[in-house]
C-alpha cells in the first residue's frame, strides 16, 4: 500500500477511470451518427457555430464547406483519436444528452468508486483533467454504474481551459487554477507522457497500469505504479 499526503487529487478518465472501451467504443459510436444532425439541429446555437468554424479552419476547408464536409472531418479525427476542440465540444454536447436521457451509463472499473468516496470522505479534493470536453466529463459523472458521483469533483479541466495534456504549462494553468502548490497535488493517469509533463510542474504522479489497458505494459519510469486505486491511500493536508 503507497500512502501520499495531498491537497488535491487529479484524476485521468479513460483507462483510469474507465475502461479505454467506454470512449473508443461506447461514445464513439453513439456520437459518431449523431454529429450531423445535432449541426443541423442547432443552427443557432454559438457553441455549435463556434466549434463548426473552428472544424473547417482545422480541417483545411473553405468556410462554405458543407455540414456533411464537416462531419467527415470530424469522423477522421475520430478515427485517429485526435484531440482537437471543435470534436470534444460536439461530443461533449451529444454525450450530455445521451446521458441526461438514459441512453448512456458510464462504466467505472470496480475500485473507481470506493476510492474517490473515501479520499472525498476523508478531506482530499478531486478534481479531473480529461481531453474530453467539460460538459462531456459531468454529463459522464452524472450517470455512472456507481450512481452520480458529479458532487464528489470540485473542478473539470479539459484542452480547452488548462491546454494539451502532455506539455507541462498545462499543469501549470491548473495548479493556478486551483489556488494550490504544485507539491499538494497528485495526478493520476494511465499515460507516462501526461504523468511526465505533471511531474515536470512539480506535481506528485501515479500511474494505472491496468491489466488489459493499452499501457497496461507501459514504461512508468520514475513515476508510482498501482494497478488499481486498492494500492494507493491519501491522506489529506
Amino acid at each position: 500500500m503507497t500512502t501520499l499526503t495531498a491537497r488535491w487529487a487529479v484524476l485521468d478518465i479513460e483507462g483510469t477511470l474507465t475502461p479505454t472501451s467506454q470512449v473508443h467504443v461506447v461514445l464513439y459510436d453513439y456520437a459518431r451518427p449523431r454529429l450531423g444532425p445535432w449541426i443541423e439541429e442547432h443552427p443557432g446555437d454559438p457553441e455549435v457555430t463556434a466549434a463548426v468554424t473552428q472544424a473547417r479552419h482545422l480541417g483545411g476547408l473553405p468556410e462554405s464547406a458543407s455540414t456533411a464536409e464537416v462531419v467527415a472531418v470530424l469522423h477522421g479525427w475520430m478515427d485517429e483519436d485526435r484531440k482537437a476542440a471543435p470534436l470534444k465540444t460536439l461530443q461533449g454536447l451529444i454525450w450530455q444528452r445521451g446521458y441526461a436521457a438514459g441512453e448512456l451509463t458510464t462504466e467505472f472499473f470496480a475500485d473507481v468508486a470506493p476510492a474517490l468516496r473515501a479520499w472525498h470522505g476523508a478531506g482530499v479534493r478531486l478534481a479531473v483533467f480529461s481531453s474530453g470536453s467539460v460538459a462531456g466529463q459531468i454529463a459522464s459523472f452524472s450517470r455512472t454504474t456507481d450512481g452520480d458521483v458529479t458532487g464528489l469533483f470540485e473542478a473539470h479541466f479539459d484542452t480547452v481551459n488548462a491546454g494539451p495534456k502532455r506539455e507541462k504549462p498545462s499543469y501549470r494553468a491548473i495548479t493556478s487554477a486551483l489556488g494550490a502548490d504544485s507539491a499538494d497535488v497528485v495526478f493520476f493517469s494511465d499515460v507516462p507522457a501526461e504523468l511526465d509533463a505533471a511531474a515536470a510542474d512539480g506535481w506528485q504522479t501515479v500511474g494505472l497500469a491496468r491489466d488489459g489497458e493499452p499501457y497496461g505494459d507501459a514504461d512508468f519510469g520514475a513515476h508510482r505504479t498501482i494497478r488499481s486505486f486498492d494500492e494507493v491511500e491519501l491522506v489529506p493536508l
